[in-house]
């Protein structure tokens, strides 16, 4: 007798398509966050699908290595690369000229970029928190607004995906800041899907569970090794999951693609979340609280 299947089986392997070949041919995708990480990977299988890419970022260098690679995705259209801080609404204005004035005005907005760091809520300074507040919610506004407003005053339909994060729905113990901001984000996705609806503007949502990649940041790559994290998909971080493996990059990819896509066109003011079922996890005996600044490694408050 066989053994049992044990979580949730792997995907389908990298360069599958969730949808049909030039999907997006003739169509302008802009992705903020774009030159790393899970943005990166958005772009790729948007590129796969056939659209002209731009990707934005604040760090020339792995953007113009990004361009190069997405460039390279067979079925990709023309790629550009803009150098944007999305927390000014002016340098925001500019990036979207140049998409328009090089590739032609973008008909899909993902906003993908967002600062965040773990810490106690009492340790955080009003800059920490203006720092990740203005990146991930007043800087996704800045961009959704240029962006609605184009479209609006062309009369054209389009679609906006906000990458959010599900303690929006729960909070974050050790996430005050980036909880909050990601809560206004998703709150954005369900105000300006009913506001902007009649005017064919989709907007929708799309939340990431653990998807390791080589661009994580230091706190959550210190986080897996400290919960003794092989890398393997399946071990250590891969056993605390429902699905008990974590996500590949490309899964969200394919979700993107799907929200954003003429196939979806009925789905609008939705957030999907891509975390193997993890945030719905309960204990059927909860474990011993901790608090976050033990979790930290943090001594006692010190004003």
């Amino acid at each position: 007798m066989q053994n049992p299947q044990r979580g949730l089986p792997a995907p389908p392997p990298l360069g599958a398509a969730a949808l049909p070949p030039g999907t997006y041919a003739g169509q302008v995708v802009l992705v903020t966050g774009g030159g790393t990480g899970l943005g990166k990977a958005v772009a790729t299988e948007f590129a796969r699908l056939g659209a002209d890419l731009v990707i934005a970022g604040r760090r020339p260098g792995p953007l113009g290595t990004a361009r190069e690679e997405l460039a390279a995705v067979p079925g990709a259209g023309r790629v550009a690369a803009a150098v944007c801080d999305i927390r000014d609404p002016d340098r925001v204005a500019e990036v979207f000229d140049a998409a328009e004035a090089a590739l032609g005005l973008p008909d899909v907005l993902v906003n993908n970029a967002a600062a965040n760091f773990p810490s106690p809520a009492e340790d955080l300074s009003p800059g920490a928190w203006r720092a990740v507040v203005d990146i991930t919610l007043t800087g996704t506004w800045f961009m959704t607004r240029e962006f609605g407003r184009r479209h609006l005053a062309a009369g054209t339909p389009c679609s906006i995906v906000n990458v959010g994060a599900s303690y929006a729905w729960t909070g974050g113990p050790g996430f005050a800041h980036s909880a909050a901001a990601k809560a206004g984000v998703k709150n954005l996705v369900e105000t300006l899907a009913v506001e902007w609806g009649p005017y064919g503007i989709r907007v929708n949502g799309l939340v990431p569970g653990l998807f390791p990649h080589a661009d994580m940041t230091a706190d959550i790559r210190g986080g897996l090794e400290r919960a003794g994290d092989s890398g393997d998909p399946s071990g250590a971080a891969g056993a605390r999951q429902p699905a008990l493996r974590v996500g590949e990059p490309r899964e969200l990819g394919w979700a993107a693609t799907f929200l954003a896509s003429p196939y979806a066109r009925f789905v609008t003011g939705h957030t999907l979340v891509v975390d193997g079922g993890n945030w719905q996890r309960r204990a059927v005996v909860n474990p011993e609280v901790v608090p976050v600044r033990e979790q930290l490694g943090r001594g006692p408050f010190r004003p």
